[in-house]
């Protein structure tokens, strides 16, 4: 296996070289960087990189190795989570968390992608009961998320294809047991990019 560094130097080449971020970060940007053995920054300037450049699943494979290699557990299951978007398609909503005194949840929760609640996507079953999906929920910009709280928010569904039906707009409920524990409205539905 190769070290972190070589992963990211693996991962640069992988990029066009007119790859530019938001932020106007360039591949050539990305390479004075290693030269100056900035790795941490250099994971972070690839992601940005990424976030507005398509890229493989083995661009994000190369990220998350290097980030575990470097002790960086949160950029880690990032990378993963994006390679698996890669994959199986990007489902993205705004959340909103149902507030404690209401029957919600009772604190927060951590929002890098471990929380694997229950959601009503619309899906009935053969004797048209309501049909329940697993999706793991990454909250964007955020460490956590707390009742009545609302926030942008990636799902990683366990069957994809029983989400294929979504589109922009659709109002979608998060459930953590009996009681609806937060609404999402569908902002952006991407297909898989393999």
């Amino acid at each position: 296996m190769d070290d972190a560094f070589t992963l990211l130097r693996q991962a640069v080449e992988l990029l066009p070289e007119d790859a530019v971020a938001e932020n106007g970060v360039t591949v050539g940007d990305v390479r004075e960087d290693i030269e100056h053995q900035e790795w941490e920054m250099v994971l972070d300037l690839l992601i940005e990189i990424a976030d507005v450049q398509p890229v493989s699943v083995d661009f994000w494979e190369l990220l998350a190795e290097a980030a575990r290699q470097m002790m960086l557990d949160r950029s880690r299951r990032w990378c993963e989570w994006r390679g698996w978007e890669v994959k199986h398609g990007t489902v993205r909503a705004t959340l909103s968390l149902v507030g404690a005194e209401e029957g919600g949840r009772q604190s927060a929760f951590s929002a890098d992608g471990r929380l694997r609640p229950l959601w009503d996507t619309g899906n009935r079953t053969a004797d048209g009961e309501r049909d329940l999906n697993i999706a793991t929920l990454w909250v964007e910009f955020a460490e956590e998320l707390g009742p009545g709280e609302t926030a942008d928010v990636r799902l990683a569904p366990l069957s994809p294809g029983q989400w294929r039906h979504l589109k922009v707009g659709d109002v979608i409920t998060m459930h953590e047991g009996r009681p609806v524990a937060g609404t999402a409205t569908v902002t952006e539905v991407l297909p898989p990019r393999t």
